[in-house]
């Protein structure tokens, strides 16, 4: 109960407003106290350097004269004052003609005006008469007790700081009473006939308005809070209308079903058999499509292998070689195998939907980003065929959402692809805007267009609109048909309209969540040009590595050892497990990542990955896996076994030099 009170706004306004007074008035009195006390040093200065002076004239003429009887009644007139406690009259050479004096007055609180004012002070003023000014005649000497004035002093603070608590408590009182008329009742008042409103009936409830506050902020949150409970009555009026119109509804329901229920279950028999037969069917097709994708699966390794030592050697052979003539045949080859690496990946891609393996990822990503990396990524190609590639993406489109970065940015890269590929010349434009929770995508071109009769085949596999388009413009029609499986395992839809030499535009809707940013970038406007005069940027450059290079296939571990190279690392090469094993722990030669293939004779990636973790001193050296495979599970596979990071075959050297990049010392984000 104690802690409910201190947490009201009362308790705590009155508490503060005590404070506040209280400490002010206080600060003021203590300086009011502290003037005062300047002020009753330099009056008790003055009041005696004036007695001084008074006395100074005839305490000269009684030095000169020597009239010692004179000089006591001079001398008592002086200790009359109440503070004086000593007076004498002291001659040139040192000697007393005459003095009196009496004891000093004690108090329990002497102590402390000793302790302002000190406990006695001493004054001394020069005696010479008019006529002889050179005739040194000594000095009039007087002794005071300070507790006089300190009394004085001590009893007019104690009185200012009294007084000056009572007008602090007066003033605090006054505000606490302003406050309660002015805040605290009347919210009370709006507290208490808020409870008043019930749970059943919340509608039939409205606040008054206090008759002080109605141009106020209290007058103000009754208004808003009357216009929700408002609100809340028409909502509740639609509830019931549409409870009664559901209910009437559920009448009628319940009647037809029941006459179709006679229908459906006299033809159920009949469905049930051709059902059977579908079952058998259509487990028969599963069991083909699954077998035909997982053979497509297992063959991956064993064609990416000798295709990214094709390209590797290619590659390096280009960088090698200084005839034109020579590099324009490596560089048709080069595009080639690059062709058939992309015909390969789709294949395998659309394997993995059909098999099943096809995993998604529900990770925060930037679709404002990857739309412009996509965008910026084909303004290249367009720039060749003198396209202008725009990125038109909404300024309210949120920052961050849920879902698969790298299967949405295969989406919008086929998209794009596509459209450059059978447009010749104008624009091809990507619009992305986020209406009623899910994200729309377009991609629209002012190519060739196709018919009404192209549009139906063009996602099916192997297919485009004409066999006329396939002869002019190549391709296999896979990027289609993937993308159609991707959006419908994001749940998500896929359309296309399109006019004979007019353009086509495609629209991909998905249902992606909105997630919290970490960090909000500034937006930099609805619409991006990407003209294609734009250059790639110079290679994300590393630092020198000392690479350990484990690959088992001659031709691999040669082009691997060429590209590393020629970014400048050092490289050392082993050609399974147990000789990397053997090198790592015999420490002739540092080593700052090991680059691993997976599938190797003798002791593959795996278990030499495992038997580095073992080892203290090898624990936390970096290993990257080299693999051919890309089927769903070979990645966790990898980590699992303690690699810190994976890339697949063919070599990318951008690819390549990013994880080089990351797991460099003095770059490492894990231990």
């Amino acid at each position: 109960m104690q802690n409910q009170f201190r947490k009201r706004l009362s308790y705590r306004l009155a508490r503060n407003t005590v404070l506040l007074a209280m400490g002010v008035g206080l600060l003021l009195n203590l300086v009011q106290v502290g003037l005062d006390y300047a002020n009753a040093r330099q009056t008790m200065t003055d009041e005696i350097s004036a007695l001084l002076e008074i006395s100074q004239s005839p305490a000269s003429q009684i030095a000169y004269n020597i009239d010692a009887r004179l000089a006591e009644e001079l001398l008592e007139g002086l200790l009359h004052h109440p503070a004086t406690i000593d007076a004498r009259i002291i001659d040139d050479g040192g000697r007393t003609l005459a003095a009196v004096s009496e004891s000093s007055t004690g108090s329990n609180y002497r102590w402390l005006s000793d302790l302002l004012f000190g406990e006695s002070l001493q004054f001394t003023q020069k005696l010479s008469v008019p006529q002889l000014t050179d005739l040194a005649l000594g000095h009039l000497q007087v002794t005071i007790d300070t507790y006089y004035y300190g009394t004085g002093f001590l009893e007019r603070a104690a009185y200012t700081i009294v007084s000056g608590f009572i007008k602090s408590i007066v003033l605090s009182m006054a505000l606490l009473v302003i406050f309660y008329f002015q805040l605290t009742r009347p919210m009370l008042n709006v507290i208490g006939a808020l409870q008043q409103v019930q749970a059943d009936t919340p509608e039939k409830v409205r606040l008054p308005i206090p008759e002080q506050h109605r141009h106020d902020e209290i007058g103000t949150m009754v208004e808003i809070i009357n216009d929700h409970l408002q609100t809340i009555d028409a909502t509740l009026e639609k509830l019931r209308q549409a409870e009664v119109s559901m209910k009437d509804y559920s009448f009628r329901l319940e009647r037809e079903v029941e006459d179709r229920t006679r229908e459906i279950s006299e033809k159920n028999k009949a469905l049930q058999r051709g059902n059977r037969a579908l079952v058998r069917a259509k487990e028969d097709a599963v069991r083909r499509a699954r077998a035909r994708a997982n053979f497509l699966a297992s063959m991956s390794h064993e064609i990416r292998t000798p295709l990214n030592g094709l390209l590797g050697m290619l590659g390096l052979a280009l960088e090698s070689e200084a005839d034109e003539h020579q590099q324009e045949r490596l560089n048709i080859a080069l595009a080639a195998g690059q062709s058939l690496l992309g015909l390969l990946n789709d294949i395998l891609d659309i394997s993995k939907v059909e098999a099943g393996k096809l995993s998604l990822e529900r990770i925060p990503f930037s679709l404002r980003d990857l739309a412009r990396e996509c965008a910026t990524l084909h303004a290249q190609q367009a720039h060749r065929k003198g396209i202008e590639v725009i990125a038109d993406i909404a300024r309210d489109l949120p920052d961050c959402f849920l879902g698969d970065p790298t299967r949405t940015r295969q989406i919008l890269n086929n998209l794009l692809s596509n459209a450059i590929k059978f447009t010749d010349e104008g624009t091809v434009t990507l619009r992305i805007d986020f209406l009623e929770g899910d994200v729309r995508i377009e991609v629209i071109d002012t190519g060739i267009g196709m018919s009404k009769q192209g549009m139906h085949r063009i996602f099916s596999p192997f297919s485009q609109a004409d066999s006329g388009t396939t002869r002019l413009y190549g391709g296999t029609g896979l990027g289609l048909t993937l993308c159609r499986q991707l959006v419908e395992r994001m749940h998500g839809r896929i359309s296309v309209e399109s006019e004979e030499n007019v353009g086509t535009h495609f629209t991909v809707t998905l249902p992606l969540p909105v997630c919290q940013p970490a960090v909000n970038e500034p937006d930099e406007g609805p619409a991006t040009v990407f003209p294609a005069a734009q250059n790639a940027q110079p290679e994300d450059l590393s630092q020198k590595l000392n690479i350990l290079l484990v690959e088992d296939n001659d031709v691999n571990q040669m082009v691997a050892t060429g590209i590393l190279k020629r970014m400048g690392h050092s490289v050392v090469s082993a050609a399974n497990g147990a000789e990397a094993l053997e090198f790592l722990k015999s420490g002739q030669h540092p080593v700052d990542i090991v680059l691993m293939d997976c599938q190797m004779p003798v002791m593959d990636g795996y278990q030499a990955t495992r038997q580095i973790r073992q080892d203290p001193t090898l624990r936390k050296l970096p290993v990257v896996a080299v693999t051919a495979n890309v089927m769903q599970g070979d990645r966790e596979e990898c980590l699992a076994s303690g690699m810190n990071d994976y890339v697949t075959k063919p070599y990318n050297r951008k690819e390549l030099q990013k994880i080089l990049n990351r797991w460099a010392p003095g770059n490492r984000h894990a231990d």
